[in-house]
């Protein structure tokens, strides 16, 4: 047990229904355990149905699910709150953390890739609030995470695609916010934006790769998923009932 975890209090979402996307590894696992551990009811939502299944064997006790879903398919997020009401009666929190990467420069990225990253990264986030407003608005509000980037706050020479969609992710976050608030709906949306974290992904990177990436962070190591999820868990629950519209930026100083 890490250090974050043996001090972190329990139950800070005891009683909610969170739905997490890209679920299945990585931060969105990582998120999905956290909530778990902290008393709520997780459905997992992936693409890959094996490594959902893996993942909510992970969760323990209690009544998680695992959605096998497509976040660019509006009737996947129909399908989905759907069933979660119909299972729980309610969605209280979302977490929009289905991402795929892009590592071209803008000379190399065609018009179909550049589409796919925008398609995934804020098409998916887009559908997810549209319909989790639907959803929280009649049941007494409840609270969006969207999973942005430090992409969207610092320029690369590479991934146009995914910086341009998450910095889409960071306005849309404060224009949900913003309309929820002004409706009364009792909705916050805020965006989290993880620095470079040391995800599955990174792990088929080379280890000479990985040292230069952590001698560009200020405090000299990597994010781990853990950071990200707590993070999270603090935009999901009640700590923050005073928070919306707001970037929380988590980077050991990158951005600086």
């Amino acid at each position: 047990m890490s250090a974050i975890e043996s001090e972190a209090s329990r139950d800070r979402l005891k009683d909610k229904v969170a739905l997490v996307t890209g679920a299945a590894s990585g931060i969105g696992l990582s998120i999905a355990r956290v909530f778990a551990s902290q008393g709520a009811t997780v459905a997992l939502a992936d693409r890959d149905e094996a490594a959902l299944t893996r993942a909510l064997l992970l969760l323990g006790d209690g009544a998680h699910l695992a959605l096998a879903m497509d976040v660019t398919d509006e009737s996947n997020w129909t399908a989905a709150f759907e069933r979660l009401h119909a299972q729980f009666g309610r969605v209280d929190v979302l977490v929009n953390n289905a991402g795929i990467p892009a590592q071209t420069s803008i000379e190399d990225t065609s018009l179909d890739d550049w589409r796919r990253v925008i398609a995934v990264n804020l098409d998916g986030t887009f559908l997810g609030c549209k319909h989790a407003i639907r959803a929280m608005k009649t049941s007494g509000g409840g609270s969006i995470v969207n999973i942005s980037s430090i992409g969207a706050l610092k320029a690369s020479t590479i991934g146009p695609a995914y910086g341009a969609s998450k910095a889409a992710v960071w306005n849309l976050t404060k224009t949900v916010a913003l309309y929820c608030a002004r409706a009364g709906y009792g909705i916050r949306c805020n965006s989290l934006h993880p620095g470079l974290t040391h995800t599955p992904m990174m792990d088929q990177m080379d280890e000479a790769v990985i040292a230069r990436l952590r001698s560009a962070v200020p405090v000299q190591k990597l994010g781990e998923p853990l950071d990200m999820a707590y993070a999270a868990l603090y935009l999901a629950c009640a700590e923050s009932s005073y928070v919306t519209g707001t970037s929380l930026v988590v980077d050991g100083g990158y951005s600086l």
